[in-house]
């Protein structure tokens, strides 16, 4: 699927200041000049401009401008959806998967089990990725897709982006996910593979909708708790009394 205007703007400017060619804390250029320097118009660059936003990039001040924000730690958006490949191209991470576990089950592994009890025994395939950034492992992601909906799975997209395959090539429409966010003891193995001397881990546990409602994927996400921050946007709403 190609990219929007405004997509390639936010990609180009969030590599920009991962590569730190806007330092933290200095303004980005103006709207206009932004429009100017990349042959689109001012509505385009502020759709750009609010991707940066609500990946934490960027805040933008009233009447002064986009101020660039401490890059010290990643910022993952919990609110969207949004697959690791989307997020490393975003963000310019220089991040690479290791594919750790393929198969096929009849039933949720234990793991699964602990933290989605609720959850009937159901067939699927799960699949467990290692997410290193500089070469060092930052995020064991750990997936269960459920089939049916997806009777099929090719190791290959896996190996890639799994959101890719399920919406380009299965026409699936991915439409939202609950999370639930804490810090967790973690095991042995667990602590081995994010090579964590702390026996902690964030862990976001996750359902995944389409969107007829049907729940196709559970993920359990273990970050490093020094590496990582979790940002997310929420706007007043006002009620009337």
């Amino acid at each position: 699927m190609a990219k929007s205007k405004s997509d390639l703007i936010a990609q180009d400017l969030a590599l920009k200041i991962q590569h730190k060619q806007f330092q933290w804390g200095e303004f980005l250029p103006g709207e206009n000049q932004l429009a100017e320097l990349y042959g689109s118009s001012r509505e385009t660059v502020r759709k750009a401009l609010e991707q940066l936003t609500s990946l934490g990039l960027i805040q933008k001040i009233k009447g002064k401008g986009s101020i660039v924000l401490d890059l010290g730690k990643y910022s993952f958006p919990i609110s969207g959806i949004s697959s690791f490949a989307e997020l490393n191209k975003s963000l310019g991470m220089n991040a690479k998967t290791e594919l750790l576990d393929y198969e096929k089950m009849e039933d949720l592994p234990s793991l699964f089990k602990k933290h989605f009890p609720e959850q009937e025994k159901q067939a699927g395939t799960y699949i467990e990725r290692l997410r290193l950034i500089d070469g060092e492992p930052e995020v064991l992601d750990c997936d269960f897709l459920f089939n049916p909906p997806i009777k099929d799975l090719p190791k290959e997209a896996a190996e890639k982006s799994i959101y890719v395959y399920l919406e380009n090539e299965l026409g699936l429409d991915i439409s939202y996910a609950t999370k639930v966010i804490t810090v967790e003891k973690i095991d042995k193995e667990l602590q081995n593979k994010l090579q964590l001397s702390d026996k902690r881990s964030v862990l976001i546990a996750s359902h995944n909708f389409l969107a007829d409602t049907t729940l196709f994927q559970l993920t359990l996400s273990f970050h490093n708790p020094d590496k990582f921050e979790f940002i997310d946007f929420a706007r007043r709403q006002k009620i009337k009394f």
